[in-house]
């Protein structure tokens, strides 16, 4: 008897080791986003309220939170203004910016803290500085947007801006009027969860969920969401905005910036983030794109699409294709493969 009682201690300390090893083996691979690191620092004046950024893969393009004209800066590398671009549409509260495919760019006069706005606008700024104003209304009422995501084939997307983490997508139920206004229509949320990131002008606990900007890549083929706090890219192999944003992303923490709501993505994959105020860097992450879990569309009433599901963790991809989930089932067979052999071995000799 103490044989075989030994003979259990043994299964079950191996047993526990398959599972540490198998484990913490799988953590050990999830990717884990670089650091950011300042690539300059904006000391202009003229660009005190950075709210929005956009890249045609050599310059930086930016806009003020507010203001009022239409107007864009062209950066360098080195954070320094190149070039002012300027339209003659005044604006009420522009919140971010896309740059199309065309080289337009496209500013979200959405901002609305007290929720007021019967309309809300998208400008549309060329490179010569001529302007078109489209103007558009929810279907349920006023909402803070600060995020804007221009998909590959030119069509906006709106993200509202929450303090409880679900954050509601727009776009324009038809072809966009000028000067309109163009009926909006609902169609997805996407859930943000709360992380312990530090910086913005809130808690963290509750900035860490608020959206206060976005981008797509030049492709397509990258959605970025950020919060005060944190990045978020999702997997849009198809172009389709609102799949992505469905998916599992992957986290890049933004810390300690003081209001951070720029974000764009590189060609190349660099994430960019840019905070307001006059000395702030803009700070870059290489290689952020390849985060990117697998992408893949998950079926009605699984995880990706159940509540509390979505942007709260970090990714689950890793360097050799494993995660957690099958991880834990290798360790489950482990398991029970081990404790059942010990079974019949002590059953033989009883």
């Amino acid at each position: 008897m103490v044989n075989r009682g030994g003979g259990w201690v043994r299964a079950l300390a191996t047993a526990a080791l398959v599972v540490w090893f198998c484990v913490t083996g799988a953590s050990a691979a999830l990717a884990q986003p670089a650091a950011p690191t300042d690539a300059c620092v904006q000391s202009d004046k003229r660009l005190s309220e950075l709210s929005g950024l956009a890249t045609d893969g050599e310059r930086w393009y930016a806009i003020n939170d507010g203001g009022t004209k239409s107007t864009v800066y062209v950066l360098g590398h080195d954070c320094k203004i190149q070039k002012v671009i300027n339209g003659p549409t005044d604006p009420f509260d522009v919140e971010d910016l896309a740059r199309a495919a065309n080289g337009n760019f496209w500013l979200a006069d959405t901002g609305d803290n007290d929720k007021k706005r019967e309309t809300v606008a998208l400008i549309e700024l060329t490179p010569a500085g001529k302007t078109t104003l489209y103007r558009l209304t929810y279907p349920d009422g006023p909402h803070d947007t600060e995020a804007l995501l221009l998909d590959k084939s030119g069509i906006p997307h709106l993200v509202t801006k929450s303090p409880f983490g679900v954050s509601e997508i727009y776009r324009p139920k038809g072809k966009l009027a000028a000067p309109g206004p163009t009926a909006l229509e609902k169609v997805g949320d996407v859930q943000i969860s709360s992380t312990d990131t530090k910086g913005g002008p809130v808690n963290p606990a509750i900035g860490s969920m608020v959206v206060t900007g976005g981008s797509v890549s030049l492709d397509g083929m990258i959605v970025v969401l950020r919060t005060y706090t944190d990045a978020y890219l999702y997997a849009a192999p198809d172009g389709d905005v609102v799949a992505a944003l469905k998916r599992t992303p992957a986290r890049v923490p933004l810390p300690n910036e003081k209001q951070g709501e720029a974000i764009t993505i590189e060609p190349d994959g660099t994430l960019v983030s840019g905070s307001e105020g006059v000395g702030t860097p803009i700070r870059v992450v290489k290689g952020a794109a390849g985060l990117l879990p697998t992408p893949t569309t998950a079926a009605p009433g699984t995880s990706s699409d159940a509540p509390g599901s979505g942007a709260g963790g970090s990714t689950e991809a890793s360097d050799d294709g494993m995660s957690t989930v099958p991880a834990l089932g290798i360790a489950a067979v482990a398991v029970g493969g081990t404790l059942f052999l010990m079974h019949r071995r002590a059953a033989k000799r009883g």
